[in-house]
């Protein structure tokens, strides 16, 4: 009984030390509490949102039961009704529709002469899981309606023909591979910089260094430009890998691939400084990274698309520059986007940027100890 309650008194001893201190206590409950949220919510391979195109050069009944049947199942929306095909790439390159449903001119003459009517599915292959999702799905409505007009087994009816854009076959190496062009090199950039100023804080080299005649602002810079130039590094190893071993075919710039890396990079170096700003030392600066890595991947559209998230968690991907630094990379590798595509997305990156960078400077000299 004396060595069972030596073992309860320790016991005892370590609870209330973690227990102690709020910071303490939120450390140990608040994440397991946001990430089961984020979990539930953000990282969901429901098909909940479709948005989708029609071109029905029919006009007919047919055609119009059909697409009636997709605006009811409750997961696609109507966003645009299309008069021609040269109206269809606008959309799927600005991101508006995933898929467009195209109805030939004769589809309905085909229907009510017992042939075989063909219906097109152009898709965007650069969310190959999500794309192949809602095609299933057209394809089971596809079915019952064939079902419901000539009866089974009859081997007659509509046809559904799909075709997909920037990745024919829809693997889903072509949607990953690039995207980690900018998540990997996050990971390594984050933690480096985040590092950086709590490793000099730990063993008493910072306050040296805030006495010297630099200002803050040069502290900021050479303490941002390794990370930044360990980033692009670490992006064109994992470029070279995709391109040369994987042999993903690069559709876009090199030049303009690079300057949406630079800032995604410039951004996450911020995060990481004011991170190792706040830290008081070497630990608390990997916990507070690894805390933050989490929700950062799972609002990013790494693995599942920004549009299936709650609105809520549409909005706070706004201060995610991961999110914009993936859709950035996926379309001018894929697509080959120009500047003026993906020009948006620099934006919010910079805004980051020009918050994370002062604020980093400005805690290196103000923090409280």
């Amino acid at each position: 009984m004396q060595y069972l309650r030596r073992i309860a008194f320790l016991c005892r001893k370590e609870l209330i030390t973690l227990l102690k201190e709020p910071a303490s206590r939120v450390t140990l409950f608040a994440p397991a509490l946001l990430q089961a949220l984020l979990f539930g919510y953000g990282a969901t391979f429901d098909l909940r949102h479709v948005p989708y195109a029609v071109l029905d050069l029919s006009g007919g009944q047919a055609s119009t039961e059909l697409l009636a049947r997709m605006d009811g199942a409750g997961m696609f929306e109507r966003v645009a009704t299309l008069s021609s095909s040269s109206q269809i790439a606008s959309l799927i390159d600005a991101n508006k529709v995933l898929l467009v449903v195209s109805i030939p001119a004769d589809f309905e003459q085909r229907l009510q002469a017992g042939q075989t009517a063909p219906l097109q599915l152009i898709m965007d292959g650069r969310n190959s899981t999500t794309a192949g999702a809602a095609a299933g799905y057209i394809g089971a409505i596809v079915g019952s309606f064939n079902q419901a007009r000539a009866g089974p087994g009859t081997g007659q009816g509509v046809q559904l023909l799909t075709r997909s854009w920037y990745n024919p076959n829809l693997e889903s190496r072509w949607q990953l591979m690039p995207a980690l062009i900018a998540a990997l090199s996050m990971l390594q950039t984050l933690l480096i910089a985040a590092l950086s100023v709590a490793r000099e804080r730990e063993q008493g080299t910072f306050d040296q260094l805030l006495v010297t005649p630099m200002t803050p602002m040069q502290i900021l810079i050479g303490k941002a430009v390794p990370s930044i130039l360990v980033g692009l590094v670490q992006s064109t190893i994992i470029l070279l890998i995709i391109r040369f071993w994987f042999q993903i075919p690069l559709a876009g710039s090199v030049g303009l691939l690079y300057l949406a890396l630079a800032v995604f990079t410039i951004a996450s170096v911020g995060i990481g400084l004011s991170i190792s700003a706040v830290a008081a030392n070497m630990q608390q600066a990997m916990l507070y990274t690894f805390l933050l890595i989490m929700p950062l991947m799972l609002l990013s559209g790494l693995m599942t698309p920004v549009a299936n998230m709650p609105r809520v968690l549409q909005l706070a991907t706004y201060a995610n520059p991961l999110r914009f630094g993936i859709d950035l990379v996926r379309r001018v590798y894929l697509e080959g986007a120009g500047l003026q595509e993906v020009g948006f997305n620099f934006i919010p990156m910079l805004v980051v940027a020009a918050i994370t960078l002062p604020l980093a400077a400005w805690l290196f000299r103000n923090r409280l100890n």
